[in-house]
């Protein structure tokens, strides 16, 4: 039951849908420890380097919110899953930085962008999807080694988005690699942030501190070792595509 090779492919066993369900349990069990209502926080499933078959288990599971990293494993698996399962319509969010020659593929396809860090993207998006629905990526380290716009510059990035016709929903972050203080201060930080700009949405916490992010306030959080199981390695041109080291953490 703990033995699990990588869901590399289309297709999975049942033994791969048990394994997947009982770690969605936990995971459960573990946000209501953390104080939060597991009903009322939002999965999202991040299924970047993975096959068809952890996209169609997550389904399965009621986890129709499925996180991509990288545009073109997105637009493929998006295009097989719609030969493999026609009736499955997952809500595909776009996680991370994106390349500007990526997003005229992924706006017919992606239901929300998180991660917009900057306005030149933001633009891009609104030129080809008017009223996207999109997340200010924050970023609250002060570190400057990944995506993120710094908090003092969130509102005044909210508002050019806003100009743009985009829907600003809220705010999104990654927590510090192996520093659970820092991670749960930025949470912290951004969460206050979020209730100070009127943003209901709050994306925080990945397979290594999503208790934190839901302590702290998260509406979502993001998920993909703690429910798949280990990836297997990537290439380095799949790490390119997606621009950010926010590609590189582990969900």
């Amino acid at each position: 039951m703990n033995e699990q090779a990588p869901l590399t492919g289309e297709d999975y066993r049942d033994e791969d849908l048990a394994l997947v369900a009982a770690r969605l349990a936990a995971v459960r069990r573990r946000l209501a420890a953390a104080g939060a209502d597991p009903a009322a926080l939002s999965v999202v499933a991040v299924t970047k380097g993975l096959g068809l078959a952890a996209v169609r288990i997550a389904l399965r599971l009621g986890l129709v919110t499925i996180g991509e990293n990288y545009a073109d494993e997105l637009v493929a698996k998006a295009k097989r899953l719609a030969e493999v399962e026609a009736a499955a319509t997952p809500s595909w969010h776009f996680l991370g930085a994106l390349q500007q020659n990526k997003i005229g593929r992924l706006v017919h396809l992606v239901s929300r962008f998180e991660g917009v860090d900057r306005l030149a993207e933001g633009e891009r998006i609104a030129r080809l999807a008017p009223g996207a629905r999109v997340l200010v990526e924050v970023d609250c380290t002060g570190r400057g080694e990944r995506g993120g716009v710094v908090p003092a510059a969130v509102p005044e990035l909210i508002r050019a988005l806003s100009r743009l016709d985009l829907r600003v929903e809220g705010l999104m972050t990654i927590g510090v690699r192996d520093d659970a203080a820092a991670s749960a201060a930025a949470f912290v930080q951004v969460a206050r942030l979020a209730d100070d700009l009127g943003l209901a949405e709050r994306s925080m916490g990945m397979s290594g501190d999503f208790e934190l992010a839901a302590a702290a306030g998260a509406t979502t959080v993001r998920l993909g070792t703690a429910l798949f199981g280990p990836r297997p390695p990537r290439e380095g041109a799949a790490r390119r595509d997606a621009g950010s080291l926010a590609a590189e953490m582990p969900e």
